[in-house]
């Protein structure tokens, strides 16, 4: 467990080794989510990554793509459309 310490202006420092296990550096953000009146913290960035990698999860198989290479062969399909030639 760490211990943060509140300022009078609401902010707190967090501890070097949270920053660490966070991976977080100057000018990162943090998200707050509350579940069952406890409150979590977690990196943004990898929050968002992590929330995306779930939600696209099995979205190529079920388009059909086996292989990464499948998927870029149909993006520059697409790419050759989009540009006209």
């Amino acid at each position: 467990m760490e211990v943060a310490k509140l300022s009078s202006k609401g902010q707190i420092t967090l501890p070097p080794a949270i920053l660490k296990a966070l991976k977080l550096k100057t000018g990162d953000k943090i998200i707050i989510q509350e579940d069952n009146g406890k409150y979590y913290f977690d990196n943004a960035t990898r929050a968002a990554f992590e929330n995306a990698n779930q939600a696209f999860a099995g979205q190529a198989e079920e388009a059909g793509f086996t292989t990464e290479a499948d998927m870029q062969a149909y993006m520059e399909e697409i790419r050759k459309e989009v540009r006209g030639y």
